[in-house]
């Protein structure tokens, strides 16, 4: 007897991918996020391509594996999905020393963060 099975946090029309541990801070990752909130994933996923963001490839790339997600394990169709939620979470701060003169040090911090990306499948009103 194993332990019961948990319910599905989101809807029947919703799929999700996460990304841990990107070399980012979240303040940076969350202003690409904020570019395709809300918005159809052909559109989202033109505006990362061509993005002058450093960090536009991996959240596209999040992007795809939320489509894919969404097509192979949820039979979603892909053509009318849309960017539910992109949300950024923080993560682990790396410390380091930076040498300053007279034997002081400063502080360098280089923080990490994680995204999650939701997209959901809506119907075509005409």
């Amino acid at each position: 007897m194993g332990k019961q099975k948990t319910e599905r946090a989101l809807k029947d029309n919703e799929a999700k991918a996460v990304l841990r541990t990107l070399r980012t801070s979240a303040v940076k990752l969350n202003l690409v996020a904020a570019q395709i909130r809300g918005k159809k994933v052909e559109k989202a996923l033109a505006e990362l391509t061509f993005s002058h963001k450093r960090i536009a490839g991996p959240v596209k790339k999040t992007l795809e594996s939320a489509i894919a997600n969404a097509e192979n394990n949820h039979n979603l169709d892909p053509d009318a999905l849309v960017v539910a939620e992109a949300f950024v979470g923080n993560s682990l701060v790396m410390k380091r020393f930076h040498a300053r003169a007279r034997g002081r040090g400063a502080r360098v911090m280089k923080p990490f963060s994680h995204l999650t990306i939701v997209v959901r499948e809506v119907e075509e009103t005409a």
